[in-house]
């Protein structure tokens, strides 16, 4: 593992704190922390943790001497120094003096002699960085590392034979209070040592330079690494595939809708995926031995809290059988449900602490001849899974090719997925109403499609914003954020939507939620009227509308998690204007198409609204059609947009509340909602 230690670069951000008040001390500790997170084969997604002890003034400017230590929720590899909380250290090394102390009590010590009372809790190894008397201490959970514990009974062995007297080796203690002291007196045995190998679980390394510290884990991850590449044989047999096999972008759909959570019935709690490949990926999920590895477990402890027990297998999926593989993966996940229930039901009947079961399904799901698929209830989480995933892949093939891959066994695994403090921490998360949905708005670029995005994002859902000028759909994308995209995309072309679809899909799983939105107005007087302009204005008005909705059925139906399908079908679909029937008429046309959809797709949990909206400044009611309407009317711009019973104008905004109160809403379909003031001609009757 190649050292990046820079002195150029250290003394750079020791300056660059230094204008903000933050001490060399603190300034260095950041410096290699964010060395040690941003290598993936050390550190993944808030794991791993450092310290440094040093001197710092409370308020009232007295000092005191204090363990600065990685704080919950701060991932190493942008860490800044209120992610280092400081604690009084002459109390916790105190707690050495105790027999027993409790997570609880643990957490309730370190917080109360915290230095700002709001800094975050520090790590759950706190009292493990005290104990050791160095001023900085590294810990990461790296990957080589991992193949050398995760040997069973012969892994302290191998150890002292890979790493020599100079590392220490604590036996398997679940992180916390009886860790810190078992470790303490391992040190304790042999102060010679320069660091700790903790069995099933990671390394540490100390010293009192933050470089010594820092260079001491690189030396002893480097001998991990030769020694796996050195000794080791390829583990790897592969396993037969099927001769043409399915894309991943086919069996992403019914995969994604297996992995909800049925709640009851037609409700679900659903996740999105990330789909990852690559040579080392695919040689991995080939491998004859897959299956078994998967059992096993995870690499670390700590990664339960990514990918539960460890990941699913699917078998590898034939391109020409595609509905008896979507019955074969219902299979596996059941299966894969009930085994964990089974785990958690033992486990927890061993004592009498009240515990809530985490919802049973896998987030890492391994394909033979594609890669793998990490889940998660957003598409963070699932992109977090996926990254777990190749880092187990690693870990995992190291170990088996220097012996057998036995890692933690699922018994000593559960009181840290079960952990009290993460049991609180899941019982204060509370998902937004659109969490873990995929929403797709065409005429995502306008007025009303820019607010529904937005709205859909807020409330927790990814968007895929579908517009023609692509450039604008992109913008629209990333102001409403949450990991929304932007597709170019005309929507009049069957293979272009498409194509759109195949993006979602690609990029999330799967669609829950349509807005089929996108629409342009047409004028003149149907008598007169040219036969090609009103059938480009039902191209744009209808086909659109019924080429969105097949392919959102399409996906719907292999993710059989139900869906929304909402349509903006104008006030002109039941209260047409005078010389407006190009575009009233495909209007109507899809306000009963949004009632075929629900009369023919109900069954399947799939719902189908629409939306009359009138009035609207968009991209069909610009400013200058604004000043030509009311002038016509003999109205101000003002009276005119607001002429309605309510006496209001109505904006893009008010739609897509509209749209989202049909998206919430489970037990609603063929309805009709007016966004228009108040206009009685437009009611419907």
């Amino acid at each position: 593992m190649k050292n990046l230690w820079n002195d150029a670069e250290a003394e750079a951000m020791v300056a660059a704190y230094a204008r903000k008040g933050v001490g060399r001390d603190l300034a260095l500790r950041v410096y290699t922390t964010r060395l040690l997170g941003g290598e993936p084969r050390l550190v993944l997604h808030g794991g791993g943790n450092t310290s440094v002890k040093t001197r710092v003034a409370d308020l009232l400017g007295d000092e005191w001497e204090v363990l600065c230590v990685k704080g919950s929720g701060w991932d190493m590899a942008v860490i800044e120094p209120a992610g280092l909380p400081a604690v009084k250290l002459a109390t916790l090394l105190k707690a050495r003096r105790l027999k027993t102390l409790s997570d609880e009590d643990m957490v309730a010590l370190q917080r109360a002699n915290l230095i700002d009372p709001s800094s975050p809790n520090p790590s759950v190894e706190t009292l493990l960085h005290a104990f050791l008397p160095h001023k900085f201490v590294d810990h990461t959970h790296s990957t080589a590392v991992l193949a050398i514990v995760d040997q069973g009974e012969e892994a302290e062995a191998l150890s002292k034979k890979v790493f020599g007297p100079k590392m220490g080796f604590v036996p398997y203690i679940k992180p916390g209070f009886d860790l810190a002291k078992v470790a303490a007196d391992v040190y304790d045995a042999d102060p010679s040592v320069e660091g700790l190998i903790l069995d099933k679980h990671g390394i540490f390394t100390f010293a009192d330079t933050a470089k010594e510290a820092y260079d001491r884990m690189i030396h002893y991850v480097s001998m991990a690494e030769d020694y796996v590449a050195k000794t080791g044989k390829d583990p790897l047999k592969p396993a037969a595939l099927p001769a043409k096999l399915a894309k991943p972008a086919e069996i992403a759909s019914m995969l994604r809708g297996a992995v909800a959570v049925d709640k009851d019935e037609g409700r679900f709690d659903r996740m999105v995926s990330d789909f990852r490949t690559s040579p080392a990926i695919l040689e991995f999920v080939n491998a004859a031995a897959l299956e078994d590895f998967a059992a096993a477990g995870v690499s670390t402890p700590d990664l339960s809290i990514r990918i539960k027990t460890g990941p699913m297998v699917l078998p590898a999926p034939a391109a020409e059988n595609l509905k008896a593989y979507k019955a074969e993966i219902e299979k596996r996940v059941a299966a894969y449900a009930d085994a964990y229930r089974r785990y958690f039901e033992e486990n927890d009947a061993l004592d009498a602490v009240k515990r809530t079961m985490l919802d049973p399904m896998p987030r890492l799901s391994l394909v033979p001849g594609l890669g793998l698929f990490g889940h998660g209830r957003t598409l963070k989480d699932a992109k977090i899974a996926a990254d777990v995933g190749e880092m187990w892949i690693e870990a995992v093939r190291g170990a088996a090719s220097i012996g057998t891959f036995r890692p933690l066994s699922k018994a000593d695994l559960f009181p840290l997925e079960y952990w009290s403090l993460e049991q609180a921490k899941l019982a204060s998360n509370k998902p937004k109403p659109l969490t873990g949905q995929v929403a797709l708005v065409t005429g995502g670029a306008g007025a009303i499609g820019a607010a529904t995005a937005k709205l859909f994002a807020r409330e927790g859902a990814h968007v895929v914003v579908v517009d023609l000028d692509g450039v604008r759909a992109a913008e629209v994308a990333k102001a409403a954020g949450n990991a929304s995209i932007g597709v170019a995309a005309d929507v009049t072309d069957p293979a272009a939507i498409r194509a759109a679809f195949d993006k979602a899909v690609e990029t999330y799983g799967g669609v829950d939620i349509v807005v089929s939105n996108a629409g342009a107005a047409f004028e003149g007087a149907i008598g007169d009227i040219d036969d090609a302009l009103l059938r480009e204005s039902f191209e744009l008005n209808f086909f659109s509308h019924q080429n969105v909705a097949q392919n959102a059925v399409r996906i719907m139906k292999e993710q059989g998690t139900g869906g929304a399908l909402l349509f903006n079908t104008s006030k002109q679909a039941v209260n047409p204007g005078p010389k407006f029937g190009a575009y009233g008429l495909p209007k109507a046309a899809t306000l009963f198409l949004s009632r075929q959809y629900a009369l023919d797709y109900g069954a399947l949990g799939i719902r189908s609204n629409a939306v009359n909206a009138d009035r609207i400044r968009s991209g069909l009611l610009t400013d200058a059609m604004i000043a030509s309407r009311s002038k016509a009317r003999g109205l101000s711009e003002k009276d005119y947009m607001s002429g309605n019973l309510l006496g209001q104008e109505v904006t893009a905004e008010d739609v897509a509340q509209a749209f989202l109160h049909h998206a919430l809403a489970e037990r609603t379909t063929a309805d009709v909602t007016t966004v228009d003031g108040g206009n009685i001609a437009a009611a419907l009757r």
